[in-house]
């Protein structure tokens, strides 16, 4: 059970790591994101994102749905590390 537990752990860690770095390059405008690597890293986290602007939508060209996304994955691994192995 240790040995999943720890794969979720991972994979939430890892997979917050890829939201930061998709928040921070929607700062550069310039960005095509129909290109390769941005295309693969908006194919991964949009789905995820997509869940939380659905519930916030951008307001006044400001997206604040990775603020409710980091506080989920948070409380996810929160919780997975709380689980006694």
């Amino acid at each position: 059970m240790s040995l999943l537990i720890t794969t979720l752990v991972t994979f939430v860690t890892f997979y917050s790591y890829l939201l930061i770095i998709r928040v921070l390059l929607t700062w550069f405008p310039t960005i095509n994101w129909y290109n390769q690597p941005f295309a693969a890293l908006a194919q991964i986290t949009d789905p995820y994102l997509n869940i939380f602007r659905s519930i916030i939508p951008p307001l006044g060209g400001m997206d604040f749905s990775p603020i409710l996304a980091f506080l989920a994955l948070n409380l996810a691994g929160g919780f997975l590390r709380a689980i006694p192995y």
